[in-house]
């Protein structure tokens, strides 16, 4: 089941003819009030939010919704909105999608999402695969294409960090954190430094990209699992 919560009945409309076609069940409110309410008693397996509600800010029931449900948030933002879209990631949404979308693409960040929840509420990997390249996490071993990558230790935590989530995007802010902890470098210099010699080991292009995809002024995105 999927909560839509979003003032604009159009939006609605696509969304629900869109997952209504691949079997999903769809439920949907107009404000936060109400979408609250339905996610307590309804139980959803993920929500669709739009941050601009009629009567309480997107970031606002994010934060509130975190403080007590992990249920997967996917945003629903207008365009020209990056620091909305930042924070909301910050705040603890799993994904957003960009005004106007297509039925394709909210159908791929929904399996995406799904796919995501149902691994992290499982047990935990211990080897992370994604086409040629597999990680070892209990060896710390790294391998592409049946060869052994030679990684520094920032280097592999950033790769580790990635793929434990695979197909969400993190922020700049989220991984720098997940790296260097409290000794974390000001600014985002040293992590686009080491994610550009990452990507050299691994032979990704980032003009067209196998394994680490740019989230223009966020973040960077591992790709999705299969």
């Amino acid at each position: 089941m999927i909560l839509t919560i979003e003032d604009e009945k159009d939006v609605r409309r696509l969304i629900r003819r869109s997952l209504e076609a691949l079997g999903h069940e769809v439920i949907e409110a107009v404000d936060a009030k109400e979408g609250q309410q339905l996610l307590v008693q309804k139980r959803p397996d993920l929500v669709l939010l739009d941050l601009g509600l009629p009567d309480q800010d997107g970031q606002a029931v994010i934060r509130a919704i975190r403080e007590w449900n992990e249920v997967p948030i996917i945003v629903l933002s207008a365009r020209d909105q990056e620091m909305e879209k930042v924070e909301a990631l910050e705040n603890g949404a799993d994904d957003y999608l960009t005004k106007p979308f297509s039925a394709m693409e909210l159908s791929a960040r929904i399996g995406v999402a799904l796919r995501h929840a149902a691994r992290r509420a499982g047990v935990t990997q211990q080897v992370l695969q994604a086409e040629d390249l597999t990680l070892d996490l209990e060896s710390r071993r790294v391998v592409l294409a049946g060869n052994d990558i030679h990684l520094t230790p920032i280097e592999y935590r950033l790769l580790a960090t990635l793929m434990r989530h695979q197909g969400k995007v993190l922020t700049h802010s989220q991984l720098i954190r997940e790296i260097w902890g409290r000794h974390a470098p000001d600014g985002g210099q040293g992590l686009r430094i080491h994610t550009q010699h990452l990507r050299e080991k691994l032979f990704d292009n980032p003009l067209s990209p196998r394994f680490i995809f740019t989230e223009p002024g966020i973040g960077y995105r591992f790709r999705a699992a299969d």
